[in-house]
């Protein structure tokens, strides 16, 4: 959310410093939307310390009123006479085709030195994000942490905002740990997936809408980005949606069959210890003593692959001294657990 803020706040520090300069270069841009970024955070973190209202509401105020100061100062020079502003309201949604080489390695160097300062301090990063009680009491700074990892954010957001703008920046920042979360419960592993899932997305948005004509590149590789996350949701292990679905199929179905497995056992203790084990009995009256959780016929079809009862005659089954134990070992587990 914080970095939802800071993108949306970008925009009047990058308007700013074009009227300033009447420059378009990119330092000038990236420097002002720098400084805009870094006084967003520090206007949530006025409201917050100085006022009742929560973090979540500061970060909605600084997001719209800085996002629309910066439209109404977009508004303005794009009505004055100066040529020199054509093309930078493509800053709300990034012109990555716009970009030149000087652009990327200047990009490149800067997020080379962000990356590095990540790991140098990625211990007291990740102990000051969950629990900061604990890092003030071994002497970390957490205000001091806490305001590097946000300049770092601030940082990360500006030098990607001439790819995608000022609107989607939000969704590089968060859809890509969001689908990291999916596959993953540890902090490390999440942060080299979100890593590789947002180059993915920057690869192959590109490659798109290079390949179609006039298919913006920022909206694109949002779109990659959020395939992605839809496949994330739906196919992760132990959190997919897919594999979520299978395993409860998978625990109904256990579930189902052993209570068809339950049904023969009831049945069987109707008749003598002889019997129990050759008396076989119709699939009919199983069906209706299953009335509550069915599965009759798939059940009986794994109950016999496992030999847990066998057919004596034609569509007649009876359960085996096997099935008999297994079922009287499950009760006896039940009871010593007190269901």
């Amino acid at each position: 959310l914080l970095g939802d803020a800071l993108s949306h706040a970008a925009l009047p520090g990058i308007v700013l410093a074009f009227i300033i300069t009447s420059s378009k270069g990119m330092p000038v841009l990236m420097a002002g939307a720098a400084i805009a970024g870094l006084m967003g955070t520090l206007t949530i973190t006025l409201i917050t310390r100085n006022s009742k209202l929560k973090e979540d509401t500061a970060l909605g105020l600084v997001l719209s009123v800085y996002f629309g100061f910066g439209l109404v100062l977009l508004s303005h020079i794009q009505k004055t006479p100066k040529a020199a502003q054509a093309g930078l309201e493509t800053f709300l949604f990034g012109q990555a085709a716009a970009m030149m080489k000087q652009d990327i390695i200047m990009m490149a160097i800067i997020g080379t030195l962000v990356f590095v300062l990540m790991i140098l301090f990625w211990k007291e990063f990740k102990l000051i994000s969950f629990d900061p009680g604990f890092a003030e009491s071994v002497g970390i700074s957490v205000r001091k942490y806490e305001l590097l990892l946000t300049s770092l954010l601030v940082i990360s957001v500006v030098i990607g905002l001439q790819t995608v703008g000022v609107v989607l920046m939000s969704a590089m920042v968060v859809v890509p740990a969001a689908a990291a979360r999916q596959w993953t419960d540890r902090l490390s592993q999440m942060v080299f997936l979100s890593a590789l899932f947002g180059a993915i997305a920057g690869i192959f948005g590109a490659i798109i809408s290079s390949s179609v004509s006039k298919l913006p590149t920022g909206p694109t590789i949002i779109l990659v980005l959020s395939a992605i996350f839809i496949l994330s949701i739906l196919v992760a292990p132990a959190r997919g949606i897919l594999w979520r679905m299978a395993r409860e199929l998978k625990s109904r179905r256990s579930i189902q069959t052993e209570a068809v497995l339950e049904d023969f056992y009831l049945l069987a203790m109707q008749h003598s210890d002889r019997e129990r084990v050759q008396r076989g009995h119709n699939v009919k009256v199983l069906r209706t003593m299953s009335l509550g959780h069915g599965g009759v016929e798939r059940s009986i079809r794994k109950l016999d692959e496992t030999g847990l009862i066998r057919e004596v005659e034609k569509k007649h089954w009876a359960i085996t001294q096997q099935g008999i134990e297994y079922i009287e070992n499950l009760k006896g587990i039940r009871k010593s657990d007190g269901t």
